[in-house]
């Protein structure tokens, strides 16, 4: 899986959201909407490019946020992966399916918190806090 885009100078969480930092020489907008991709691996063998929308934690654990792009680099249907998120020893990024209903009931919660705080600070024109 071609997930970093990134180098151990910053994680994915600060690369979702910058555009270019001087941290790492890869890390460039890769689609219209700004956001950093990656290419996920389907069980077909097609590789679907992503949006990374966001790296957040609940409890212990981190997971990754993603928006499957269409050949046009737009999302049509709203769809969001979200996957269970960690980092080896080396720093290299893994991305694993979440197995547990209530563990992804509790992912999928805190990112929708996460929408609802963006949307509101969208419309405050505030800056969006973690």
């Amino acid at each position: 899986m071609d997930l970093e885009k990134h180098s151990a100078a910053c994680s994915a969480s600060d690369c979702a959201s910058c555009s270019s930092c001087s941290s790492c020489s890869s890390c460039e907008p890769q689609d219209a909407g700004g956001y950093n991709t990656v290419l996920l691996p389907m069980e077909d063998g097609r590789e679907v490019p992503c949006a990374i929308l966001t790296v957040f934690s609940v409890e212990t654990n981190e997971y990754i946020a993603l928006l499957p792009l269409e050949e046009d680099g737009k999302n049509h249907n709203g769809e969001v992966y979200l996957y269970k998120f960690s980092r080896t020893e080396n720093g290299d990024p893994i991305m694993d399916n979440i197995e547990d209903d209530d563990e992804y009931t509790a992912a999928a919660e805190k990112f929708d918190e996460i929408l609802t705080n963006a949307r509101k600070a969208e419309m405050a024109n505030a800056p969006l806090e973690d």
